[in-house]
């Protein structure tokens, strides 16, 4: 896995503490951390958007982030997990690995577009 992937993973997990956040937030510390996990996203995906095609690499972030926000509420929340939700997550994680399995790299510069 290389630096861009690794950016994509990082930020879903900041994403789901984020998601986390907006729910449970009840003090300014939380607001100032939730706040701070949506910056980190996004600095993350704007990294990884410069080497891989933005439409895959939201898609996989969104997909991860959404199982892992499934997972957290289910762990410590106490959401229900049914067979027809794990087998939708289990969908589109297979989805989402697919995707980065046939994905490569490329250079998005500015000057290659205008070009």
């Amino acid at each position: 896995m290389n630096l861009y992937w690794m950016a994509i993973f990082v930020a879903t997990v900041f994403e789901v503490l984020w998601v986390i956040g907006l729910k449970h937030a009840s003090n300014p510390f939380e607001w100032i951390g939730t706040a701070s996990c949506i910056v980190t996203t996004f600095v993350l995906l704007t990294f990884a958007g410069k080497k891989l095609p933005i439409g895959t690499t939201y898609t996989v972030f969104t997909g991860i982030g959404t199982v892992g926000t499934i997972v957290i509420d289910t762990l410590f929340f106490g959401e229900t997990l049914g067979v027809v939700k794990i087998l939708l997550i289990a969908l589109l994680l297979l989805g989402v690995i697919g995707l980065k399995m046939i994905t490569e790299e490329h250079d998005v510069s500015i000057e290659k577009v205008h070009a």
